[in-house]
């Protein structure tokens, strides 16, 4: 395999790992994103991070899924009739809790990779009675939406595991509708570490390894089409590197070098299997 395709697989495999942890009923709520520490004080990733999520009435295995480094559906401003993406939607705890947000004239898409992970969004979908929601398969390097379609895109600690981080910007902005805009939370490194130094703080599949600076993310943000960036570090991940909220806006065209393709795309529904 090349290290692009070595790497992917690596964090597909460590996300299904976790999935059927989940399902076993051998993970604990609040589990550290892999190969990575908890911050001193207090926890730097999962279910933790939410405030009130137990009046969310969740399923359980929903919240324990969770291995995000902060809430996207806090800062996205999510409105009534919205479209949302959760980009690495994982067990499906942002997407349920953007299902809510956005209310049955809304609609909620979770976009993943592992086919372990799907099944357990779709057992929490149907747990949770979401209406308003649908899960599809496939990378964020290449959503399986058309361009255009959608308000709000969110994603929480998954695109530092991307292999290509600028087309997943590309790609974000061509889905979104003109003025959308975005609302995700990541790890971010502080602009003086290189990548070996961030590298030497955590691995790849533990969202530290493959985590962009601030001044790389708000270029490539920029790049891609995207105004009005913000970036704001929350908590420590790891030595030089923080869980931070990114919000951007689409703006009117993409910069010559960002890489879109405007060509429609079929969406592959992940479905639950007949019991």
């Amino acid at each position: 395999m090349t290290s692009d395709t070595q790497l992917r697989e690596e964090v597909r495999e460590r996300y299904a790992e976790s999935a059927r942890a989940v399902v076993e009923g051998t993970v604990m709520a609040g589990d550290c994103c892999a190969g990575s520490a908890c911050a001193a004080e207090g926890q730097a990733f999962g279910s933790g991070l939410y405030e009130g999520l137990r009046e969310e009435g969740l399923p359980d295995a929903a919240v324990l899924a969770s291995l995000g480094c902060g809430n996207p559906t806090a800062v996205a401003d999510l409105r009534p009739g919205e479209t949302v993406l959760d980009l690495g939607s994982g067990g499906g705890i942002d997407v349920l809790l953007s299902a809510k947000r956005v209310g049955p004239g809304g609609k909620v898409y979770g976009l993943d990779m592992t086919e372990e992970m799907l099944a357990l969004a779709l057992k929490n979908r149907a747990e949770a009675g979401a209406t308003n929601v649908e899960f599809l398969k496939g990378y964020i390097e290449d959503i399986p939406l058309p361009a255009g379609v959608v308000d709000v895109v969110i994603s929480n600690c998954v695109i530092n595991l991307s292999i290509d981080k600028p087309r997943v910007f590309a790609e974000m902005f061509r889905v979104l509708r003109p003025g959308g805009r975005i609302g995700i939370t990541d790890v971010v490194a502080e602009n003086d570490l290189t990548p070996e130094q961030r590298a030497e703080r955590g691995t790849y599949v533990g969202c530290i390894a493959g985590a962009l600076s601030f001044a790389e993310y708000e270029d490539q943000l920029e790049a891609a089409g995207f105004r009005s960036i913000s970036l704001t570090p929350t908590h420590q991940s790891a030595p030089g590197l923080h869980s931070a909220i990114i919000k951007a806006v689409k703006g009117d065209s993409p910069s010559p070098k960002a890489r879109i393709d405007t060509g429609r795309r079929e969406l592959p529904l992940a479905r639950q299997a007949c019991c």
